[in-house]
């Protein structure tokens, strides 16, 4: 597939360099999520354009609002298809990346996809509020993109999180309301917002960066089960 590289490559060149490497990564990243979405459903997103914006320059943005050190241990909760886990650990491939998904047919996909690519990454097939112990406040970033609202999505995630880490949540033009309505469950999980900033990507629309800090633990109670998650939310 012949991605439009410029489009990416001119678009984040201020805060993240892409070497060769990481270009012929993304080069076949996207010609396997076109060759298994014919098998599963991974994304509507298929054409060069539409994944080289919409995936792709939409993931590293990360890169400008957070300051995520060589070495940082990241979980990505919901990956989905990989996004933005599998973008980030190509632009940055000292990252420990733990990619997350309910779906054993997306891991599979996502097991294929780090192997060819040859990126060292651990893939866990389980249900974000099934946390394990050993799981529990024991990543410096947990990351999550167009999982769920973020009321929802803060009991997912936080409790990932090591207290002086940070919950990164990449939302679209919903994000500043998002953000205000999830306030006091941010809080009851042990988080504080320390940034939010906004930005356009090209003619893709609005999109948002939200930044938790982990300022105390998180009680053990929560994640509750997905149940009353969805139906009272914090």
């Amino acid at each position: 597939m012949n991605l439009p590289f410029e489009l990416i490559l001119n678009n984040c060149k201020e805060f993240c360099q892409l070497d060769e490497v990481a270009v012929k990564r993304l080069e076949r990243y996207a010609e396997l999520l076109v060759e298994w979405n014919e098998k599963i459903n991974l994304t509507a997103i298929v054409d060069p354009e539409g994944i080289a914006v919409k995936h792709f320059l939409d993931c590293l943005y990360i890169f400008k609002y957070v300051d995520i050190p060589n070495g940082a241990s990241v979980i990505d909760i919901g990956t989905g298809a990989g996004f933005p886990g599998v973008v980030m650990k190509i632009a940055r491939p000292h990252i420990k990346l733990t990619l997350m998904d309910s779906l054993h047919k997306r891991i599979n996909f996502l097991d294929t996809v780090c192997a060819e690519l040859g990126l060292e990454v651990t893939t866990i097939h389980s249900r974000a509020e099934d946390i394990k112990p050993q799981m529990r406040e024991g990543y410096d970033f947990a990351v999550a993109r167009a999982v769920a609202n973020m009321r929802v999505l803060s009991e997912y995630c936080i409790p990932f999180v090591k207290v002086n880490g940070s919950f990164i949540a990449m939302k679209g033009a919903s994000a500043a309301e998002e953000m205000k309505e999830a306030e006091k469950a941010i809080k009851t999980l042990g988080g504080e917002i320390k940034a939010f900033d906004r930005f356009d990507l090209l003619d893709a629309g609005e999109r948002g960066i939200i930044n938790v800090k982990k300022i105390s633990q998180t009680l053990t109670k929560y994640p509750r089960n997905a149940g009353k998650i969805s139906k009272q939310p914090l």
